[in-house]
């Protein structure tokens, strides 16, 4: 059903919430990992304070963010803490395990991937030079002299080439998969021949308007368009000839709506045209001037003109119809008596 799928969760916040269920499973094994060293790795007096203090705290930023339900939709910048956070644990861990020797440096890269696939390249290189400055100064060992010199930055070059490694790999990985799936995407929303939107696009443009319309107690038109003629056209000069009519007739379409009305093409000759804040009178004119924009543009094939014809349903929120769904159905039973009527003219749905 068209309402029922226009309250369904948008894409991205279904993509946010796959990406937060993995970050939650990082941080888990992260925590895991550090707990595990605590009982059985060599710790000892104020490392092993440290370190507890480090897990009650980065475990309460966890749970705030997974269980207090502070944040009722999930967010980028909501993920982009989190890697913060995740960061800020893993550099005071190593710095109480050895520093640059420790075994929890190589779980940075965790923090670089979870950005690189979910905050983009500018979040990820921010988060890659922060990495860098913490690695300069988990030398804890070394003298100011030491820090500064050569061969210890080659020593933290030779640490770090491998994250900037990981970022830029997964940084195009990631752009890869955003492409196809905008692509795929388009693709499933989008008509090839008119590049109107599709039944399935248009559902998600007009749940949303309709939603605001009843929100705030204001009018809303439908009208189904539908061809008097594509299948003679068809039959007499081929489907070639019928595509360049479709063209035309969406033209003579476009031409009498505003930028902020939605046109769709619903079917193989039918099209459905949404009226944001328009009253029936409002609409039953658009959909006149629409008949007479097509009637009056002929189809050029062969050097003969081929008239082109619609008949057009009109319904309007709220008197008839208070669902997304009734419009569409009543503004398509007033095409048909169009139609049957005879043709090349507009309807306005009457119970």
């Amino acid at each position: 059903m068209l309402q029922d799928t226009s309250k369904k969760i948008s894409l991205e916040q279904e993509e946010l919430r796959g990406v937060t269920r993995t970050v939650a499973e990082i941080e888990w094994l992260l925590l895991l990992l550090v707990l595990l060293y605590l009982s059985f790795g060599n710790s000892e007096g104020l490392s092993r304070t440290a370190i507890s203090m480090a897990l009650f705290f980065y475990a309460a930023l966890i749970m705030s963010f997974r269980y207090a339900n502070f944040y009722k939709e999930e967010s980028r910048w909501k993920i982009a803490i989190e890697t913060f956070g995740m960061m800020a644990f893993i550099t005071w861990s190593s710095w109480f395990t050895g520093g640059l020797e420790s075994p929890f440096i190589n779980t940075y890269l965790l923090v670089i991937i979870t950005s690189a696939l979910t905050l983009g390249k500018l979040t990820t290189l921010a988060e890659l030079w922060l990495i860098a400055a913490c690695l300069f100064f988990l030398g804890k060992d070394s003298t100011t002299h030491e820090l500064f010199s050569l061969g210890y930055e080659v020593v933290i070059l030779a640490q770090f080439a491998p994250f900037v490694l990981v970022a830029y790999i997964t940084t195009m990985f990631s752009s890869d998969i955003r492409y196809g799936l905008s692509k795929v995407k388009l693709l499933s929303e989008t008509d090839e021949l008119t590049e109107l939107l599709n039944r399935r696009g248009f559902v998600i443009a007009a749940g949303r308007l309709f939603g605001q319309a009843v929100r705030y107690d204001r009018p809303l038109s439908v009208l189904m368009i539908d061809s008097d003629n594509l299948k003679q056209v068809n039959d007499s000069y081929g489907h070639k000839a019928g595509d360049s009519s479709i063209t035309l007739l969406v033209r003579g379409i476009q031409q009498q709506l505003r930028d902020t009305d939605i046109i769709a093409r619903y079917g193989g000759d039918e099209f459905i045209v949404l009226l944001p804040e328009t009253p029936a009178q409002g609409a039953f004119d658009v959909a006149n001037r629409i008949r007479r924009s097509v009637a009056d543009t002929p189809l050029e094939i062969d050097k003969k003109a081929v008239r082109i014809t619609v008949s057009i349903g009109v319904s309007t929120y709220p008197e008839d119809g208070r669902t997304l769904d009734i419009l569409v159905a009543n503004a398509d039973d007033a095409m048909y008596k169009a139609k049957t009527g005879g043709r090349n003219q507009v309807v306005r749905f009457s119970a």
